[in-house]
């Protein structure tokens, strides 16, 4: 049934009347209900049967103009019979579609939702069709807007708890300076072993930021000691540092990793869900470890002698040992 609005408009016949009609004639509309002492009985609206299935008879259906008077359907609207969808469904005012996928086994919604999208460029949709995710694969998408900013809000965190324990601002840019490394090598497992960077992968990193973290700490943490109290200058601190806390750091990183072996080589029910958190964690404490241990030292120096600088104080110079 297509409208003729311009004619229903002059007649005083508006859209809602027209489906009104069409209910009442073909549809199951409830005008009464007769009770009886023991049931009661419904009373439907509807029109005869045998004139109710030809397009000449839907065409007789009868509409009341804006003076009351009787129309039939066919003087406002053409009729023919063809196929078209049950219901318009409509989002904004805009008519929408719904399209349900499932994951196959071995792919995550990371890649089903890429490969959708890639899909949708192939076919090359008309810029007034827009496409948007809901349910589980639109909340990844929306986590993935925000997990940005999780992690920034989380080393902004540590770097304000690091520096209100140390009181400096140089030194917990040096531990911080081990958090590169560990994203690096995180990203590097996921790709080499074809997993997406999903959701579970960015938890990972985010857990690596916490542990990884913690082998600057015990090498800082023992130079600054080392220098207040023990009167050591940066070189000779950090040095020592670097030596008697080596066996910690790799004894607590052997660890980190011997937990991460199960996520990776997981299985049984959502062991692909579990291989991402595993994959991040062990390819960021592998690359992270055989750097930091190198690197650390190596930017603590820098940015004392930055720190000494801006301080205006002369820099550390090795203490002569008398024979």
């Amino acid at each position: 049934v297509h409208i003729d609005r311009d004619t229903a408009s002059r007649l005083g016949i508006t859209a809602s009347a027209i489906d009104d009609a069409l209910y009442s004639a073909f549809g199951q509309r409830i005008v009464s209900t007769i009770f009886t002492e023991t049931n009661q009985y419904r009373v439907i609206l509807e029109a005869k049967q045998d004139e109710a299935m030809s397009l000449q008879a839907l065409g007789r259906l009868q509409l009341r103009t804006s003076s009351g008077e009787p129309t039939p359907l066919s003087a406002v609207a053409t009729i023919r019979e063809e196929q078209a969808p049950l219901q318009v469904t409509h989002v904004a005012q805009y008519p929408a579609t719904t399209i349900g996928f499932d994951t196959s086994s071995g792919t995550s919604l990371g890649q089903a939702v890429d490969a959708i999208r890639a899909a949708a460029v192939d076919i090359k949709l008309p810029a007034s069709v827009t496409l948007s995710f809901l349910g589980a694969s639109g909340a990844y998408e929306n986590s993935l807007s925000n997990q940005l900013w999780l992690i920034l809000a989380a080393v902004v965190c540590v770097y304000i708890v690091l520096g209100v324990l140390y009181e400096s601002y140089i030194h917990p840019l040096t531990i911080l300076s081990t958090l590169p490394s560990a994203g690096i090598g995180a990203l590097l497992a996921l790709w080499i072993t074809g997993q997406g960077l999903g959701v579970i992968g960015i938890i990972g990193i985010i857990l690596l930021i916490g542990i990884v973290k913690k082998n600057a700490i015990m090498m800082i943490d023992f130079a600054i000691e080392a220098e207040r109290d023990g009167g050591k200058t940066p070189l000779e601190a950090i040095r020592q540092a670097a030596l008697l806390r080596f066996r910690p750091i790799l004894m607590t990183t052997l660890a980190a990793l011997f937990a991460a072996v199960p996520l990776m080589f997981g299985w049984g029910e959502g062991a692909e869900l579990r291989r991402p958190l595993g994959l991040a964690i062990f390819g960021g404490l592998i690359v992270s470890q055989l750097l930091t241990l190198f690197t650390t030292p190596v930017i603590y120096l820098a940015f004392d002698r930055v720190s000494r600088r801006w301080s205006g104080k002369a820099p550390a110079k090795p203490r002569e040992v008398g024979a």
